[in-house]
């Protein structure tokens, strides 16, 4: 049964957007093309929109208010002091001192470097994934490399795979586009890009249990709201079907359905798990424990600020054509864009949990 889960949920993330280029007449094999390129579709993205983006901003102050008033308001019940301390592992001086090169090696253009200058990112990313473990053995005398090494290993390659689905979902929409990769062959490119994307779960989740050490982060969150749905199936039904239009449209209208990018992965395998499996995915919250969906969202928070940093003065970097609310940016990102971190967060979540069942 889950690997039927598994075809079908790839049936509906990979296929979806070709039918719908194929229902409109649409070149269905340009899609194809690995790895995926900038189509150069010329979509006319919407201009900057003040309704939209108060209407977003909302949206996000009315999701994040009532988590951060539950944490502020709980700090009073929680001990500073809970962690069981050891003392700074050598290696983790290692990734202080890799990210400390890479970052200068990333923003600056020395010449007898400039062969490599376009394969600097993933460097800060290697340092910066040991340091976050270091600092996590640190404080509870555990981490994902040295007490999860094989789950750690398997992350890196289902996190290649899973940010280059967003590489390909990115062609029906061209919400952001890669400068300085044109001279680069098929091959190189590949290489290039698969390695700064096997940064992004080990990234995320150890920047995670970096912040489960910290109680006063997340107070409260434990024992916060129940979520209590009457029908899941009947419902996970309806979420996938409603995900899976919303992926067939998005290369029609690119500039409405872009939210999809980052919804439609997450509902489309966490509804088919509730489905066949009936295990809901957020159980968690169902018994008023948002604990490590909060944290979730703030380490990919944390994460794509660290990202988008150090993109900026990258040579080889990304650029961002974000419908309705391409404004206000801090670095290359529109403000309002760093909320699309916030569900990102859950569905790197969601991926660590599908590798620790499948390799269970």
């Amino acid at each position: 049964m889950r690997v039927l889960t598994v075809i079908i949920a790839v049936i509906c993330l990979v296929g979806a957007p070709l039918t719908g280029v194929y229902l409109s007449g649409g070149p269905v094999t340009d899609y194809l093309y690995f790895p995926p390129k900038n189509l150069d579709l010329a979509i006319d993205h919407a201009p900057f929109s003040w309704p939209a983006f108060f209407i977003i901003l909302v949206l996000v102050v009315l999701v994040m208010v009532p988590f951060l008033i539950k944490v502020f308001s709980s700090l009073k019940n929680v001990s500073k002091n809970v962690h069981a301390g050891t003392g700074f592992p050598w290696w983790g001086w290692i990734g202080a001192i890799i990210i400390i090169a890479g970052w200068i090696l990333a923003w600056t253009r020395f010449p007898w470097f400039s062969r490599f200058q376009a394969h600097t990112f993933s460097i800060p990313w290697i340092g910066y994934i040991i340091l976050v473990n270091a600092l996590t053995f640190m404080r509870s005398r555990r981490s994902m490399i040295t007490h999860k090494t094989r789950h750690f290993i398997l992350l890196l390659f289902f996190s290649a795979v899973f940010w280059w689905y967003f590489e390909y979902l990115n062609q029906f929409v061209e919400n952001w586009y890669y400068v300085n990769t044109e001279a680069m062959d098929r091959l190189e490119y590949f290489l290039y890009a698969t390695l700064p994307f096997a940064t992004v779960l080990p990234a995320v989740l150890g920047t995670r249990d970096l912040l489960l050490t910290f109680p006063r982060v997340s107070a409260g969150l434990d024992d916060f709201f129940t979520v209590r749905i009457i029908r899941p199936r009947l419902t996970a039904l309806m979420a996938i079907i409603a995900a899976v239009a919303g992926l067939a449209l998005i290369s029609l209208w690119p500039n409405q359905l872009f939210p999809m990018l980052w919804l439609a992965p997450l509902v489309i395998p966490a509804a088919l798990v509730v489905i066949y499996h009936g295990e809901p995915v957020l159980r968690e919250a169902a018994w008023g424990n948002w604990r490590n969906i909060y944290l979730l969202a703030l380490s990919a928070l944390i994460c794509g600020f660290l990202w988008e940093m150090w993109n900026f003065y990258s040579y080889t970097r990304w650029e961002y054509s974000v419908p309705f609310v391409n404004r206000f940016h801090l670095f290359e990102m529109p403000a309002l864009g760093y909320s699309g971190y916030l569900p990102f967060g859950l569905q790197c979540g969601f991926v660590a949990w599908i590798v620790k069942k499948i390799t269970n």
